[in-house]
């Protein structure tokens, strides 16, 4: 009787090298799959922290409190999601506010990948958005 083909003993231990070889690469590829979502969930994050401080600066009664209303806001919103950044810029275009006009906000953020080593990525990488927000018409606004 004929059994199935049989195993050399010469290919003993081949899965275990391959094993070797294979797991730093899985590991890169991890460490990879894991400054994705770091940086994807940043964008999301400033995404949302710049439409609140737009919002916050819109409703301000002049330009100086729009802008330290923002800033304000955007700090805030960012320690309160437990994001911290490793430089945090929040600047305020107020040239168009007055009523029926716009503020616009724009956060950017330095997210930390130093802790990701071995991939040769920037210590930091930095994420903008800008939002702009519309000033009611029918209200008032000093200065």
């Amino acid at each position: 009787m004929r059994r199935g083909p049989r195993r050399r003993d010469n290919e003993r231990g081949s899965a275990t090298v391959e094993l070797v070889i294979l797991t730093p690469l899985l590991i890169l590829l991890l460490l990879f799959v894991v400054a994705l979502g770091r940086l994807a969930g940043a964008r999301i994050d400033v995404d949302g922290v710049a439409a609140q401080a737009a919002r916050a600066a819109s409703i301000a009664r002049s330009p100086q409190s729009a802008t330290s209303s923002a800033q304000q806001t955007a700090a805030s919103a960012l320690s309160s999601q437990h994001i911290t950044c490793a430089h945090l810029a929040v600047s305020v275009d107020t040239t168009n506010f007055a009523p029926g006009g716009s503020v616009a906000v724009t956060v950017s953020c330095a997210v930390d990948l130093a802790d990701l080593t071995g991939l040769n990525l920037p210590v930091t990488e930095t994420v903008a958005n800008r939002a702009v927000s519309p000033i009611d018409t029918y209200r008032s606004v000093n200065g």
